[in-house]
């Protein structure tokens, strides 16, 4: 066996996997006091809005994928927050913009995760609010340790929360200071926030346990919590990329009318598995579009990360991501012509532009019938600072066969200041609407805009077999989908599938602002040996070298005949997969 920097973690029970150990402990805590996996998955989805506050918040976004058991089907729930109502083309042309800018208050959608979280404890879990929030209320009350990638985005942001946003040096820098590593970092008035919601559920539990929760959730969009942030968002004028200040378009009646959808998850098959995403408001299909256009090569005989391999499974990504482009959106109101996109025959047309010797200079979106509007590389803005904040994950399964993977973004702690009187901020996630009207993913009012965001499942033969996925913005899947490639086609475990060395091309436009685009471009990591990079230079791509261990954070989790592994990438240094 090659050496692995974990051990591959095995149990019978449950395992899971998150961004970080101790939200990982909350939801092997949960598994241990009987609930199941979705109870465990929410559970550790709320303690990583504590712990990675650079990654995600409660204001943010948090798009799942569900196995049910019980119900033996897939499910997609829609965590992404709608566009407020005055959010719209005409408005963003008036003040002079462009370009939605990735930060401040006019990016800001109402907030998704918590609403996510309370449609899949309701939809699919056993347990009740208070027992999924008590690990993360006691991380928010009692503290975890600061570690190193956490304190280095507040050292970066010290000084402009000091000058700028108060409420956010008062809650993430205690004294006016960066807590040193291994310092216990708390978040009191985070914590007040989720007593009143527990309070709110506990009061109207007494009728049901659907009535707690559908309590809490009101607190939440339609009572105290809805009204300080609308109030904040239309008094505060918070500066930003756009060169001015500006209050916010987010009002309460957005909050108050916004839900979480359940949906029915898009599938391709692969070598006789069901790889399951969700819609195109994410950019979930694309890795199933990847998946089809890779069926028709035998990646096996290429050698893992060969300078063949590397350049078709780089050359496939790019005509998938320039679909995403050209088609993705808010099926609610864009045409989406998914059947097309992820049909076989759309796959054998586009596979036969992939030249096996050269790498493609071009975006080419392909034809579906009713000629695509091609991305302007002009309307990029690659002189200014590129907003790509990342993201964190989970997956578990457990002994039933309840499968989750969620993708928590948004709400970052680096782009808004926090909210006085709840404790967290809001998202940014409206940057990636475009002012276009003649586009897909055009900004519209009470619309989804389509994100990086793409948890995974699979299924084998008509039973779970894998949850999986990474933090990591566009990248997100092409590290999933080589990591999913590892084990499918070249057999290895779980951990040495994460450990191997990754790449990914950045070849097409940015889903942050401002948008940048480079073309040709393949980011490897240094262990990928020079010998390779010189040969895919040869074959024409723009290599560009990364630290050995920069890129992904992928996580997985698999059942086979009972036996249930699980695995999480060393890369910044948190995540961790537990079980037992």
């Amino acid at each position: 066996m090659p050496f692995t920097t974990r051990p591959v973690i095995r149990g019978t029970h449950g395992v899971i996997a998150t961004g970080h150990y101790l939200a990982t402990e909350a939801g092997v805590h949960i598994l241990r006091s009987g609930g199941n996996a979705i109870d465990a998955g929410v559970a550790a989805g709320f303690c990583l809005h504590i712990l990675e506050p650079h990654q995600n918040g409660v204001g943010g976004e948090a798009p799942i994928l569900i196995y049910s058991a019980d119900r033996r089907k897939p499910f997609a729930i829609n965590g992404h927050g709608t566009a407020p109502r005055r959010a719209t083309i005409d408005w963003f042309r008036e003040q002079g913009i462009d370009l939605i800018p990735g930060n401040g208050f006019l990016p800001a959608t109402v907030p998704a995760a918590f609403d996510a979280w309370i449609t899949a404890l309701r939809e699919f879990g056993t347990m009740s609010l208070a027992e999924v929030l008590a690990p993360a209320l006691d991380l928010a009350e009692n503290g975890f340790p600061m570690y190193n990638h956490l304190r280095e985005i507040l050292v970066a942001k010290q000084e402009a929360f000091l000058r700028d946003w108060p409420t956010s040096a008062e809650t993430f820098l205690p004294g006016g200071r960066v807590p040193e590593i291994g310092e216990v970092v708390r978040r009191p008035l985070l914590a007040s926030t989720f007593k009143k919601l527990l309070q709110a559920e506990k009061h109207a539990a007494r009728v049901s346990r659907d009535a707690g929760l559908q309590a809490a959730r009101d607190l939440f969009y339609k009572g105290e919590i809805a009204e300080r942030i609308a109030e904040y968002v239309a008094e505060t004028e918070i500066m930003d990329a756009s060169g001015k200040p500006h209050r916010g378009l987010l009002e309460y009646d957005d909050m108050a009318g916004y839900s979480a959808k359940v949906e029915t998850p898009e599938v391709v098959n692969y070598r006789g598995i069901d790889v399951l995403k969700c819609g195109p408001w994410c950019q979930g299909p694309v890795m199933l579009q990847q998946l089809a256009l890779l069926e028709g090569f035998d990646l096996k005989a290429m050698r893992h990360n060969s300078p063949e391999y590397i350049h078709t499974v780089v050359e496939c990504a790019k005509l998938a991501f320039a679909d995403r482009e050209a088609y993705y959106g808010d099926p609610e109101f864009d045409d989406v012509p998914m059947d097309i996109l992820l049909s076989k025959e759309y796959a054998a047309e586009r596979r036969a532009l992939v030249d096996p010797t050269s790498a493609s200079n071009d975006l080419r979106p392909g034809d579906v019938g009713r000629g695509p509007l091609p991305y302007d590389p002009s309307s990029a803005k690659s002189d200014l600072p590129n907003y790509d904040h990342d993201t964190t994950h989970l997956d578990v399964i457990d002994a039933q066969g309840n499968m989750m993977s969620a993708t928590p973004s948004g709400g970052w702690l680096q782009t808004s200041p926090v909210v006085p009187g709840v404790g967290f901020p809001l998202g940014t996630r409206g940057q990636m609407f475009f002012l276009d009207e003649r586009r897909p993913n055009a900004l519209q009012p009470g619309k989804r805009p389509r994100t990086t965001l793409t948890p995974s499942l699979a299924l084998k033969d008509g039973r779970p077999f894998m949850a999986l996925g990474t933090p990591g913005g566009d990248q997100q899947d092409q590290w999933t989908l080589q990591f999913f490639l590892n084990v499918v086609d070249f057999g290895m475990d779980l951990q040495e599938a994460v450990d191997v060395p990754t790449f990914h091309t950045s070849h097409f436009p940015s889903s942050f602002y401002p948008r940048s685009m480079f073309r040709k471009r393949v980011v490897v990591e240094e262990r990928i040996p020079e010998s390779v990079r010189a040969e895919l230079r040869r074959m024409g791509h723009d290599i560009v070298i990364a630290p050995g261990w920069a890129n992904g954070r992928v996580l997985g989790v698999r059942i086979t005949d009972g036996l249930i592994e699980g695995a999480a990438s060393p890369r910044l240094e948190t995540g961790y997969a537990m079980g037992w």
